[in-house]
């Protein structure tokens, strides 16, 4: 359908009456400037644009606001030549203009166009809120694509974002995503968690059904994993596999990271389930995990509070005296059984067994290749400051070693 043109050149009746609108405003503003003020004229163009959530001309508004306050020029570009005091103030009255209109267009839950005024002034919180509240089902598959990518690539909610990622696009893309991951520990345990649970989900109702297929029964849903393949051989017979062998290998490398006696649990299992799997299936990994289901099996029971001593003394086997050059580990790799042995001791709780392993075998590794506490952490979580006093003399840190002996006699001292 044709707009309804007129004989008043090209216009349309839509745009005539925008134009008279336009009009009638310039001329309200006009007014209010000659008979209220400045001032005033500022509070009608900023309550306009306000209501119209017009985000550019709501922020010009403030910041010509922001000018007449301070009494600099209204028109133009702000002095580069300001005094320190009032280029302070302007600039903090730039930071509260972004802000506010950064706020309206969440307030409308535009997080996309909001985004861009917190990033400049440098403030996740309201857009991160803002985020942990939206609802994905409402949301088209662009605009998730936009949100996912504030959330995630840009580090604001980023496990949101990657439960998105994992919910909307599956666990391949989640597990390709997730060295993308922030590197608190937290936040990548969590995502580990995540998809943990996912992958056991998946496992847990592919074997059901290959059991009611075969059984003509199916498991109750409440039915484990560990429950439904002890005494079922035939699960792996002609090389089977329930779930994606190569998705399986990857989540169990991560287990390690778990912190939920939850996601332990389930990580042990899929564990276990990996462990039946024929050889064709089990990928070699690295020390101190060389078979990554048996090996990891090992350390998720013990740190379920199963087999303790056993896993101990399995992870103790795999130390070995390191190789340097040049002041440096010859190979990271072999740092990684004493990591694993002193963070498996720590997170039992015999954290003075962790820290002698550590102090053995890690004291002088760069705290850039470590993926356990380091000493001077697991000291001051056991309130030990002698131990690290003797670690540092090993090595003859001697900074190390007298901050270690003033913390030992503050405390006994309560200096």
């Amino acid at each position: 359908m044709r707009p309804n043109r007129t004989n008043n050149g090209d216009k349309t009746t839509d745009e005539l009456a925008s134009d008279l609108l336009v009009k009638s405003f310039v001329k309200e503003m006009q007014l209010i400037l000659e008979a209220q003020g400045p001032s005033a004229a500022v509070n009608l163009l900023i309550k306009n644009a306000t209501e119209k959530a017009q985000s550019r001309p709501l922020l010009d508004a403030l910041l010509l606001k922001a000018r007449l306050d301070l009494g600099l020029q209204p028109a133009g570009i702000v002095s580069e030549h300001l005094s320190a005091e009032l280029k302070i103030k302007y600039e903090d009255r730039y930071v509260e203009a972004l802000r506010s209109v950064g706020q309206l267009l969440l307030d409308r839950g535009d997080i996309i166009a909001a985004w861009p005024y917190f990033r400049v002034i440098g403030e996740k919180e309201p857009v991160r809120e803002a985020i942990e509240n939206f609802d994905p089902s409402l949301a088209d598959e662009h605009t998730l694509g936009a949100i996912i990518d504030i959330a995630f690539q840009q580090q604001v909610h980023p496990i949101k974002g990657f439960s998105w990622v994992l919910d909307r696009y599956g666990i391949c893309s989640a597990i390709s995503s997730f060295e993308a991951m922030p590197g608190d520990e937290k936040t990548r345990s969590e995502a580990a968690a995540l998809l943990t649970k996912a992958l056991y989900d998946q496992l847990q109702y592919s074997l059901a059904s290959e059991i009611e297929r075969r059984d003509g029964l199916r498991p109750t849903a409440s039915a484990s994993v560990r429950e439904m393949i002890t005494g079922k051989a035939w699960i792996y017979d002609d090389d089977a596999y329930a779930i994606d062998v190569s998705h399986l290998s990857s989540v169990v490398r991560l287990s390690p990271l778990l912190k939920s006696q939850e996601s332990i649990t389930l990580a042990a299992e899929l564990a276990q389930y990996g462990t039946g799997l024929s050889d064709r299936f089990r990928y070699d990994g690295l020390p101190p995990f060389e078979d990554i289901y048996a090996d990891h099996a090992i350390y998720l029971n013990a740190l379920a509070g199963n087999d303790v001593e056993l896993a101990v003394k399995h992870f103790q086997s795999k130390v070995r005296e390191l190789t340097y050059e040049d002041d440096q580990p010859s190979d990271p790799l072999q740092t990684l059984p004493a990591q694993t042995l002193a963070r498996l001791l720590f997170r039992l709780g015999r954290t003075e067994d962790a820290i002698a392993v550590a102090a053995e075998h890690l004291m002088e590794i760069p705290e850039s290749y470590l993926m356990c506490p380091t000493v001077s952490a697991m000291c001051r979580d056991a309130n030990r400051p002698d131990l690290l006093a003797k670690a540092a003399e090993k090595i003859e840190d001697w900074a190390l070693f007298l901050g270690a002996r003033i913390e030992e006699l503050q405390s006994k001292t309560g200096a």
